[in-house]
């Protein structure tokens, strides 16, 4: 027992001396410890328990990354945030989409880079985001994911089109960020749903169709404004004896009060791109001529091919036509497919026909193009149409959608407009507006009145570089493709 209880103060006394010195002795009394477990009072005990409980909280908390803005297109410098994909508090895995960015040239979806729970968001709707400002703050469990401070700077800003494919148990779905979040806030998994887009991706009716289909609801149709007649005066009222006259209430004028303010914004987006571009345009003298196309051919020949195109999964309008008539027209006069720098000094004959087409969105008025139109078809022109119009309304256009463009059509006949004095999108030096389609008489090679759909076109020239003769010898030649529409046969390769 004595010799118990010595060995016992011994300990005690190394307890004490590991509180002053238990860097250089925390190893040995370890030792100690499993050795002479049954030896340990309790306030030495008590001790090493709180010392690993301290070693173990540390190793549990995350790491705060700041996930900064990078640079989307060459000279863009802020943004504007349009969509959250993900709040406060969420988790997210690599490649998962942040938010949805646009800027005076296209609108990116942001993806991330980390594996992570969402800390902090810098930004609200509509505010400008930085490039190179913090736009989350990520915090990821694991040490070895977060790369060092010149990797952590920029995130990799992705167009829509580049991350529309989603891996889901080893199959590839394509659906794009506005479809898979409708199927996210309805709990959706995109590998139980069939797509009908091209390559089978999944549309946002798929999504509608298959919900329905899981609830049992039918949807409903867009609501109509019913007309309810007035009722017969007999019926609406007893009639009154004629020896009284009714007596008028004379009206007490009053002063009308609004009690609206004033509200000054700062313009973003596309519409802060338009002041740009058409600031630099009125520096080109424009040269106008207009003429009108009989299209009655033309809509026989659309009629009997959109079941062929429906049938193929592609709408088909008259805009394709357009398109490739303008196309072989550019063949003959490629001096409307040209470019000029700045001090037109120097002209560019470009040798793509990237054809653009003028659309009227939310976001203000965007220019996608169709890419080498002389080498497509008119089915193959009619499916990128198809695909640009979609992404148009749905704010998802991509740079490469918005840029390059060559020459320019305008179709403000489906608004209701008949002429327009279009403005050249510089650096092109031509563009047309398409008036609508009307029915009005006109007479035959016979002196007969027929009925005939007339559209009215109005072209805008450079007129540094075009003359009249030029831009009137195209505008016939296009008109004639159009009228007789088998005469592009001839010139199709």
């Amino acid at each position: 027992m004595a010799a118990a209880t010595a060995l016992r103060s011994c300990y005690r006394a190394a307890g004490r001396l590991l509180c002053a010195r238990h860097v250089r002795l925390c190893s040995s009394v370890r030792f100690l410890k499993s050795k002479y477990v049954w030896m340990f009072d309790k306030s030495t005990f008590e001790f090493s328990h709180q010392h690993r409980l301290f070693k173990t909280t540390a190793v549990s908390n995350g790491q705060i990354v700041q996930f900064k803005l990078s640079d989307i297109v060459e000279g863009i410098t802020e943004v504007t945030v349009k969509e959250w994909y993900v709040k406060e508090g969420d988790n997210v895995s690599q490649f998962d989409s942040i938010c949805e960015v646009q800027s005076d040239k296209a609108s990116v979806t942001i993806t991330s880079r980390y594996d992570g729970v969402i800390r902090k968001l810098y930004y609200n709707l509509d505010e400008i985001a930085y490039v190179g400002k913090p736009l989350v703050d990520i915090e990821t469990d694991a040490l070895k994911d977060v790369a060092s401070e010149e990797d952590v700077v920029e995130t990799p800003a992705v167009s829509h089109e580049e991350h529309t494919h989603q891996e889901i148990k080893g199959h590839k779905t394509l659906a794009t960020p506005a479809v898979r979040r409708l199927a996210m806030e309805n709990n959706i998994k995109l590998s139980e749903v069939v797509g009908t887009g091209k390559d089978n991706r999944i549309l946002k009716e798929d999504i509608l169709n298959y919900l329905a289909k899981q609830t049992g609801a039918i949807l409903p149709p867009s609501p109509k404004l019913e007309i309810i007649p007035p009722l017969p005066e007999s019926e609406t009222a007893p009639a009154k004896p004629k020896d009284k006259a009714p007596k008028i209430p004379i009206p007490i004028s009053r002063p009308i009060v609004f009690s609206g303010k004033d509200k000054t914004e700062a313009l973003t987006g596309f519409h802060k791109v338009m002041v740009k571009t058409m600031t630099a345009a009125l520096k080109i003298p424009h040269f106008g001529y207009c003429d009108e196309i009989d299209l009655t051919q033309l809509i026989q020949l659309r009629e009997e091919l959109k079941p062929t195109a429906e049938a193929r999964g592609v709408k088909l309008s008259f805009l394709p036509f357009f398109i490739k008539a303008a196309s072989l027209g550019l063949l003959h006069y490629p001096i409307l497919n040209a470019s000029v720098d700045e001090n037109c000094t120097n002209i560019t004959y470009k040798t793509s026909h990237n054809i653009g087409v003028a659309m009227d969105t939310e976001q203000g008025l965007i220019v996608p193009n169709v890419k080498n139109v002389q080498g497509c078809s008119v089915l193959e022109i009619a499916f990128e149409l198809n695909r640009l119009q979609a992404l148009g309304s749905a704010n998802q256009l991509g740079t490469n959608d918005l840029t390059g463009g060559t020459f320019t059509l305008s179709n403000i006949g489906t608004i209701g407009g008949t002429y327009c004095k279009a403005v050249i999108l510089p650096p092109e030096v031509a563009i047309g507006a398409l008036g609508k389609i009307q029915v009005l008489p006109r007479f035959n090679g016979k002196g007969e009145v027929i009925k005939a759909h007339i559209m009215n076109v109005s072209w805008s020239a450079d007129h540094r570089i075009i003359d009249g003769a030029t831009m009137s010898c195209f505008s016939n030649l296009w008109k004639s493709y159009l009228e007789k529409p088998a005469f592009m046969l001839l010139d199709l390769k």
